[in-house]
C-alpha cells in the first residue's frame, strides 16, 4: 500500500489496508453523510466542490508498467499529484503490469492523463481514465486471490484486458508493445519463428522525432495464424516482455503514419 499527501481520516498512510477491506465489506458507497464513511479522502473545498451530485471518483488505470514496479516508483511517475492508494494487478498471482492509481481530488485526474505514453525507466506507461466500480473490482480479485477463492458471484462484472483479448475480432493483424527500442525487424520475426512472415509483414512504429516507439504491427497470412500468436503473449524478448493485441489495419496504418 501507498500514502502520499494528507487526505486519509488517520494521520498517516499505514491504515489503507483495513480501509480497502472497509471497501468490500461497506459496498461502493465512496461519499456518505457522516465522517467516517469517507474513509478515501475528503471531498475537496470550493471551487472544486460539486453542486448537484458526488465528484467523481478519482481514479486512474495504468498498463505496461515494469515487473519490478514499485509504489514509489509510480508516487515518482504522478510527482507533484496527491497518490492515496496504489493496487497493483495479479492474474494468478503474478503481476499483470497493470495498477490502479487513487488520486487525492478529482481534478488531478487530468493531470494524471497527461503523463499517457510517457516512460517509466525504459517503458512507456498507458494512462487511462477509471471508475470506482473497477477499482473496487480490482481490489476484490486482489482479497479472493490472496484468500485463494474467486470473488463473490453478485460483485460488479467488469471485462478485463485479457478477456477482451480473447473475444476480439482477428483479422490477421497483431499489434506488439513494449518492444525493446534496439528491436529489428529479424528480432520480431525471430519472436514469431513459428510462423511464415517477411520483412515487409513487420512494420515497427516511430515517433515523431523518428525513433522506435516501442509499438510494431505484424501482419499474418491470415487470422488463424494471428489468433494462434496470440499465445506468445507477455513472453520475453531479450529483457523485456511483450504485450500482443488483436489490431486491423485502419489501426496499423494510422499509427505508421504518425511516425512519418
Amino acid at each position: 500500500m501507498f500514502y502520499r499527501g494528507k487526505y486519509t481520516d488517520g494521520a498517516d498512510g499505514h491504515e489503507m489496508g483495513a480501509k480497502r477491506q472497509r471497501i468490500i465489506d461497506q459496498g461502493p458507497s465512496f461519499y456518505g453523510n457522516s465522517p467516517g464513511s469517507s474513509f478515501m479522502y475528503t471531498a475537496p473545498p470550493p471551487p472544486y466542490s460539486y453542486v448537484s451530485q458526488p465528484p467523481p471518483f478519482p481514479v486512474v488505470r495504468l498498463r505496461g508498467l515494469p515487473f519490478d514496479c514499485t509504489e514509489t516508483d509510480v508516487a515518482e511517475f504522478f510527482h507533484g499529484l496527491d497518490i492515496v492508494d496504489v493496487l497493483f494487478v495479479h492474474k494468478n498471482s503474478k503481476f499483470t503490469g497493470e495498477a490502479f492509481c487513487v488520486l487525492g481530488y478529482p481534478l488531478q485526474v487530468d493531470f494524471a492523463l497527461q503523463k499517457n505514453r510517457q516512460n517509466m525507466g525504459r517503458r512507456y506507461v498507458e494512462v487511462f481514465r477509471s471508475k470506482r466500480q473497477e477499482y473496487y473490482k480490482a481490489i476484490a480479485n486482489e482479497v479472493a486471490d490472496a484468500r485463494g477463492s474467486s470473488p463473490r458471484r453478485n460483485a460488479p462484472r467488469v471485462k478485463s484486458s485479457d478477456e477482451a483479448k480473447e473475444s476480439a475480432e482477428h483479422t490477421g493483424i497483431l499489434r506488439l508493445r513494449g518492444l525493446p527500442f534496439s528491436a529489428g525487424k529479424d528480432d520480431i520475426m525471430e519472436f514469431f519463428k513459428d510462423f511464415v512472415l517477411s520483412e515487409d509483414a513487420v512494420h515497427i512504429v516511430l515517433n515523431s522525432e523518428g525513433r522506435p516507439s516501442g509499438e510494431a504491427f505484424v501482419e499474418f497470412t491470415n487470422a488463424e495464424d494471428s489468433k494462434a500468436a496470440m499465445s506468445k503473449d507477455r513472453m520475453t524478448l531479450g529483457s523485456r516482455y511483450i504485450e500482443l493485441f488483436p489490431s486491423f489495419s485502419e489501426e496499423m496504418e494510422e499509427a505508421i503514419s504518425r511516425g512519418r
